[in-house]
């Protein structure tokens, strides 16, 4: 049996053309006889399964996002092309993923980064979850508290 290399995986693989990334799918062993065509049937339901899933990702909340807002961060004003669209992500401003309006009211579209550090400012508001806040220890040293004397010491 011989293996396979990257080139003929590659070949194996699907593309969702939007924002997932590929997905190899089962890769058969070469045989060693005389080598068939492709298998057209196989590949009309690739392609038509990739079609429906592009369907069904323009009719959720991110493709009608997309489709009503500017392709730009609303935080940091990155604006984003086809090519890298899929750093771009649907924040829900109320933080409920079940809320999504027609009109988009409850969406902003933000940059990987801008909605990291959304959700990060989020978890660190301990009262949203009744909790109380930890005390946490602070930095004991100083670094330039010295500073000034240690650059005038030379005149």
């Amino acid at each position: 049996m011989k293996s396979h290399n990257i080139a003929e995986q590659r070949k194996n693989a699907v593309c969702c053309s939007c924002w997932t990334a590929y997905r190899p799918t089962t890769i058969q062993p070469m045989s060693t006889g005389k080598q068939k065509g492709p298998d057209l049937g196989r590949l009309d339901r690739i392609v038509a399964d990739a079609r429906r899933a592009q369907d069904e990702r323009a009719q959720s909340y991110r493709g009608r996002a997309l489709k009503l807002f500017p392709w730009i961060c609303g935080r940091c004003t990155r604006e984003f092309t086809p090519a890298n669209l899929q750093e771009l992500t649907v924040h829900h401003k109320d933080h409920n993923h079940d809320n999504n309006p027609l009109d988009g009211s409850n969406w902003e579209l933000l940059c990987l980064y801008c909605h990291d550090n959304e959700h990060q400012r989020y978890l660190g508001q301990p009262s949203l979850f009744g909790g109380k806040e930890e005390k946490t220890s602070h930095a004991t040293q100083t670094p330039f508290a010295d500073l000034a004397s240690l650059l005038n010491k030379d005149k």
